[in-house]
């Protein structure tokens, strides 16, 4: 599947290496603008915005195009440490954020999984079947329950094809804005995670620990 991918952002250095590395990544095509004067939402599976847009905003871009009808998943790119921002997007109808700077593996994961999760037959994730929808894997004929946050978990680690995603990703994008959300909560759901799908969890092979984050072996 090829995702036709909006991006919006007023840097243009920026706007234009991101919208080659993510045409390079192979299933995306990009449409690339300064601003969003003349931003045509029809037509795109998913868009990316600078939280920091003159005239219209961000959250104007997406409460138009809520107003208007438009489900695709949109994502906001803010600066660090300004969680009012994310909050003004995610009011508007945004479906996510992501702090600058940020990396591009970053950015593709949180894309996928927004435009590719929801109830299919399953994906294969090692020996199991991951069901995003059902909240659960299947081995064999063995359904293994999953928390919502242990399913976003995998969606996002999943999305990013064998990559690592950082734990601040992780954080902000499981967890939305909430300040009291600390790195220790995360630690927390992978270990459970891992007591759920590691043959041996002291010898994690399939959820790996990596520097800055995590990493599906896939």
């Amino acid at each position: 599947m090829t995702i036709r991918l909006l991006l919006i952002d007023g840097d243009a250095v920026f706007r234009d290496h991101v919208g080659v590395q993510l045409t390079r990544a192979g299933d995306f095509t990009v449409t690339a603008l300064a601003d969003g004067r003349t931003a045509a939402a029809a037509g795109h599976d998913a868009a990316v915005l600078d939280a920091g847009l003159a005239a219209p905003s961000a959250p104007s871009l997406c409460a138009n195009w809520r107003a208007a009808g438009e489900t695709f998943p949109v994502i906001v790119l803010t600066p660090p440490d300004n969680p009012a921002m994310a909050a003004a997007a995610l009011d508007a109808g945004a479906d996510g954020w992501l702090a600058k700077p940020l990396r591009l593996a970053d950015l593709l994961a949180r894309v996928r999984a927004a435009v590719r999760g929801g109830d299919g037959p399953g994906v294969a994730l090692g020996p199991y079947q991951f069901r995003a929808g059902a909240k659960e894997l299947i081995a064999g004929d063995r359904p293994i329950r999953l928390t919502e946050k242990e399913t976003q978990i995998l969606q996002f680690l999943l999305a990013a094809a064998g990559q690592t995603v950082s734990r601040e990703t992780l954080l902000g994008e499981v967890w939305g804005y909430a300040a009291a959300v600390t790195t220790h909560t995360l630690e927390t759901h992978i270990y459970r995670l891992r007591q759920k799908i590691e043959a041996d969890p002291a010898e994690a092979r399939l959820l790996a620990t990596e520097p800055g984050g995590y990493r599906l072996n896939i």
